[in-house]
């Protein structure tokens, strides 16, 4: 039997490590945003990748230590790489170019339920109670930011755009699948080396997009660049390490739903950057998601008897 108890939480450098990774991903669906009308999202997410290939092979040459994978751990890394630094990437830079940043934000954010459930069934980790109840507040909270928000498009128009939805819950599943390749892979193998190594991977997925790049480059303006750098060394390399370091040292469900702070945090920075105004659902929605996010870290009385087992044919304890 596999069962995840919820009887200590993260230290903290976990913490600090988590606000890190909410705070830098929430900044990168605004640049997303803001670089969209120079770059397209195969050339925008290949541009990022090689920023942050080159930043973290830094910090693995610095390291001086490399541990070989073996042949399973090169498949959860490769599949890792591709799902979540490329496919991940691109179908969200996709998604922008006709959803405004708050309601990508919001609609991607159904991955941690997905990374919850994904984690319990598939992890083993279990499923506690306390992040069973969070993870569907905050859900909730989702929702409603979704609909208070209007689904506003890039450029004006109003009305959800059916095609970035789709490329949303794109996203979301790449993200969903990337996680939990990537969480098995760093029971042995350092940090900083399965983050290159994913972003690398991501990299040479997003190849194709090389003459693209290259040619909106020449077009792009100054600010455009300097996001795409922005991109690939704070949302990416500094972020993605952060969230590794994170993700090592406790379960992927509690720290999926984390992310739920997210949404929140792009719809204030998309009023301040923008000028979008969320509407009074949006700003109830939000702090559901905060409060999602407090009973997802509740630690129950009794661990031994608040704890969802997910082995076959074993009853629920509580």
């Amino acid at each position: 039997m596999s069962i995840n108890s919820t009887s200590s939480g993260p230290g903290t450098r976990v913490v600090i490590a988590m606000i890190v990774t909410v705070l830098a991903w929430a900044s990168a669906f605004i640049v997303i945003r803001g670089t969209g009308p120079s770059f397209s999202g195969g050339s925008l997410a290949l541009g990022r990748l090689v920023v942050g290939t080159t930043l973290l092979g830094v910090v693995v040459v610095a390291g001086r230590r490399w541990v070989a994978p073996n042949g399973r751990e090169w498949m959860q890394i490769i599949g890792f790489g591709v799902l979540w630094f490329g496919g991940y990437n691109v179908t969200l830079n996709i998604a922008e170019q006709t959803l405004d940043a708050g309601t990508t934000s919001m609609l991607v954010n159904i991955g941690p339920i997905l990374v919850a459930i994904g984690a319990g069934l598939i992890l083993r980790e279990g499923i506690p109670k306390w992040l069973a109840i969070g993870a569907g507040v905050a859900l909730v909270g989702v929702v409603l930011i979704g609909i208070g928000s209007g689904g506003a498009r890039v450029g004006g128009g109003t009305g959800l755009d059916a095609t970035g939805v789709l490329w949303c819950l794109v996203a979301a599943v790449a993200y969903t699948a990337g996680v939990l390749l990537q969480k098995p892979a760093l029971r042995r193998l350092p940090n900083a080396q399965v983050t290159w190594l994913g972003c690398v991977i991501g990299m040479v997925a997003c190849l194709p997009f090389t003459t693209d790049l290259v040619r909106e480059l020449q077009d792009a303006s100054t600010n455009a660049i300097v996001g795409v750098i922005y991109l690939g060394a704070v949302p990416t390399a500094l972020a993605f390490s952060t969230w590794t370091y994170a993700l090592s040292r406790m379960p992927a469900g509690q720290l999926g739903i984390t992310t739920y702070l997210v949404p929140p945090i792009v719809i204030v920075l998309g009023l301040i950057v923008f000028g979008e105004v969320p509407g009074p659902l949006a700003v109830v929605g939000g702090v559901i998601c905060l409060v999602g996010v407090a009973l997802s870290r509740r630690r129950a009385r009794n661990p031994a008897a608040a704890i969802l087992v997910t082995d076959p044919g074993k009853s629920v304890a509580e």
